[in-house]
């Protein structure tokens, strides 16, 4: 991996004057993952109808410094692919140079991801394209209105999961959307956070270099969906990971690894909680037993990956 110094220099593909919220974390995975890239790879990005693509492409303007494609929620694994086939095609033709190197990425929301897209993405993944796709996982519909989407954690407020006398928060657990694309057996998958800028280049650069589908799922704190100050991004980002919430572990050819948070690091899950508005609701006294079972729940994940990291290791 490039040195801090050497990756400040690197050209941005994801340029300034955007319409991206103070302290959106989509913008800060975008410009992370594309670090990875390297510095002199030409790549083609294709994004999602989300927060990323309404805020960065308000006709006329636009914050890509790259090929970029704008897809609707759906199709954005399906339209990188196309171009990566149509990239293939035309390199076995003598139209491209044969050692013409374009990198394709696809990005999306949570929305566009673990529900509208997931069709699209598992379709492109099974066929074997040489592509990656990164979701910015804000935990909801954020660009719509705050809906409530697959992604959105067990007992969080949303707009369609109201807090009151019948519902305290969305009723469902979160879907596993990382463990379901590994589940697919493609080379690379990762999950990564914001607030570890180092692990997220480092897995952004493994994703490029590998041939053939890779996965990166990002968390990306929404402060507007999440109620809490624009500045404590990547604060919220780094508790989501000490407090087990977040693991940050990837899938190599099968072989699971995480970085596993240090015991004098580790942290109960009511701190991560804390700093969001969208679950004050379960520190009200009557919602105790809540939060034991939130604590509950992201303690079996965390150890079920240790299983997995455990039953995978080379002998």
């Amino acid at each position: 991996m490039a040195s801090i110094k050497e990756l400040s220099q690197t050209r941005e593909r994801l340029v300034g004057g955007h319409r991206l919220c103070g302290g959106c974390g989509a913008s800060v995975a975008v410009r992370q993952v594309l670090l990875g890239a390297g510095a002199d790879t030409e790549v083609v990005v294709a994004s999602a109808t989300g927060c990323l693509e309404v805020s960065t492409t308000a006709l006329p303007y636009s914050s890509w410094n790259c090929s970029f494609i704008h897809n609707a929620f759906e199709n954005a694994a399906a339209t990188i692919t196309g171009v990566e086939a149509a990239y293939q095609g035309l390199k076995k033709a003598g139209k491209i140079a044969a050692d013409k190197e374009i990198k394709f990425v696809a990005f999306g929301g949570d929305g566009g991801t673990y529900d509208i897209g997931l069709q699209s993405l598992s379709g492109a993944l099974e066929r074997g394209h040489d592509f990656v796709y990164v979701c910015y996982d804000n935990g909801a519909y954020m660009n719509t209105g705050i809906q409530r989407s697959s992604a959105t954690p067990h007992y969080a407020w949303a707009t369609t999961a109201e807090v009151g006398t019948v519902l305290a928060g969305k009723p469902q657990r979160r879907k596993d959307l990382t463990a379901i694309v590994a589940a697919h057996h493609i080379p690379y998958v990762a999950q990564a956070s914001v607030g570890n800028w180092k692990d997220l280049v480092e897995k952004a650069e493994r994703a490029f270099a590998t041939p053939g589908p890779a996965f990166i799922n990002v968390l990306a704190p929404c402060p507007r969906g999440w109620r809490y100050d624009s500045e404590l991004t990547i604060e919220v980002a780094r508790l989501a990971f000490k407090t087990k919430f977040w693991p940050l572990y990837e899938v190599r050819d099968g072989v699971w690894t995480m970085r596993e948070v240090r015991q004098k690091d580790m942290l109960p899950i009511q701190e991560f909680l804390r700093l969001q508005g969208r679950f004050k609701h379960l520190f009200l006294p009557e919602n105790e037993q809540l939060i034991n079972q939130l604590q509950t729940e992201v303690d079996a994940n965390y150890a079920a990956i240790q299983r997995m990291c455990a039953a995978t290791a080379p002998v």
